[in-house]
């Protein structure tokens, strides 16, 4: 948990980083020299390299598909970086095995996209993976907590839809947060999802309007990844430059470069006012052993979903969900002459992890001195934290109560653990 308190420059900053969790910290640190040199190698440039601004912006007179509709693949791999689609139509018999066996997907509906949905599904050969978010509901609720305009609102929409799409299929417990720190206006964009799509998030000036592109808001800068799990013994930590600024063409390139996977990412918002209408995305990652075949077919299918979206690639695939097409709906176009095989759901929803417990936490790890000083002169400790925007508040004398009732080493995780359970369990 981030929080702000009336106090000074130091204090804050030490009650910020006490309240984070430890992978949170290591983001905010520095990475080893090496990370950051072998991160910040330049793709492999393709002939077939379009740029576009961000949804709903001002628009230049180019495409915005590349990276959405055609796969971003692994450094190294010269040949790879080719499109693999030939101009022979490969029939879709001979792209993939066909099961024989229709699967059910009545479980898997969505109707009018009602409900937060992080749908995948593989073809039945098993050289693909797709993956198809929606999440309106989600943001409508982060607009609330944070008092969003809808530019600062569609930063977080994408960042919070890569995220649980990049995180799809990973540990319950795991965790996993995707930072845009761009130097634009909007001053960073973060997002934590976990395994069980719990997503929480913020940006730095949610009162941005749009006087801005988005590419303008988010600026130049780095996409920072962190993963954590309770085992691990310290988090895994990767890094890419920002190309684009519109997010999801930026997280492909990571995923691409950074953790090796070949894919194809979209993800955007649709706003009316301030109410987000339509807020989804689908990431298409290619597997060990995928064939020439199904890689030709597949990239067959994401230029039939570009068309059937319209905007030559913007907005991608919001223009579909908002006439009715469901993450099932989106799979089963991807896998049209595959097979499609579904996998998994979730329903992504806000989950913040704040408490008065690591507020006081966050107060024991400052020098007493200090903390009686912010008594005294503001007559209580006050905190928002920035996930949620819930506002804590601790008087005089409840601060002196719970620091009487302390023990262990608040510094200490698992002394401080064992302290909460035990509070938790009177």
């Amino acid at each position: 948990m981030a929080m702000a308190m009336a106090m000074s420059a130091r204090a804050v900053f030490f009650l910020t980083m006490a309240s984070l969790a430890p992978s949170a910290r290591a983001a905010l640190c520095p990475l080893a020299p090496t990370a950051v040199s072998c991160a910040f190698r330049a793709p492999i440039p393709s002939p077939s390299l379009w740029r576009g601004p961000a949804a709903g912006r001002r628009r230049r007179a180019s495409s915005a598909a590349y990276g959405r509709s055609t796969f971003r693949h692994r450094l190294g791999d010269t040949a790879s970086w080719r499109m693999t689609s030939s101009s022979d139509e490969a029939s879709p018999a001979s792209t993939a095995a066909s099961s024989g066996v229709v699967p059910d997907l009545e479980p898997y509906r969505n109707k009018n996209n009602l409900d937060d949905q992080v749908f995948s599904a593989m073809s039945a050969d098993g050289g693909l993976k797709v993956t198809v978010a929606t999440m309106r509901n989600l943001l409508n609720e982060m607009m609330i907590q944070h008092t969003m305009n809808p530019l600062p609102g569609d930063a977080l929409g994408r960042a919070t839809l890569c995220a649980l799409m990049a995180s799809n299929g990973m540990q319950e417990e795991q965790m996993f947060q995707l930072t845009m720190k761009g130097d634009g206006p909007l001053r960073g964009c973060l997002a934590i999802v976990t395994g069980k799509g719990e997503a929480r998030g913020y940006v730095g000036n949610p009162g941005l309007g749009e006087d801005f592109t988005l590419q303008e808001a988010i600026g130049g800068g780095t996409v920072q990844v962190v993963k954590n799990h309770p085992d691990w013994p310290r988090p895994y930590n990767g890094i890419t430059a920002i190309r684009h600024g519109d997010i999801d063409r930026d997280v492909g390139i990571y995923l691409a470069e950074s953790e090796q996977r070949s894919c194809a990412l979209a993800a955007a918002t649709s706003f009316n006012g301030i109410l987000c209408t339509a807020a989804g995305g689908y990431l298409v990652e290619r597997l060990p052993d995928c064939s020439p075949e199904t890689m030709a077919h597949m990239e067959r299918n994401l230029a039939r979903l570009v068309e059937m979206n319209g905007d030559d690639g913007e907005a991608l695939p919001t223009n579909l969900m908002l006439e009715g097409k469901t993450p099932v709906d989106i799979a089963e176009i991807l896998l049209d002459g595959m097979g499609m095989e579904p996998l998994n759901q979730l329903e992504p929803s806000p989950k913040c992890g704040c408490s008065e417990e690591k507020l006081m936490r966050s107060l024991r790890l400052l020098p007493r001195e200090e903390v009686d000083t912010i008594l005294r002169e503001e007559g209580k400790v006050e905190a928002r934290c920035q996930f949620c925007g819930r506002i804590y508040r601790m008087g005089p004398e409840e601060v002196e109560r719970r620091f009487r009732e302390a023990k262990g080493d608040a510094s200490k995780d698992d002394e401080w653990g064992k302290e909460t359970k035990e509070k938790a369990g009177k």
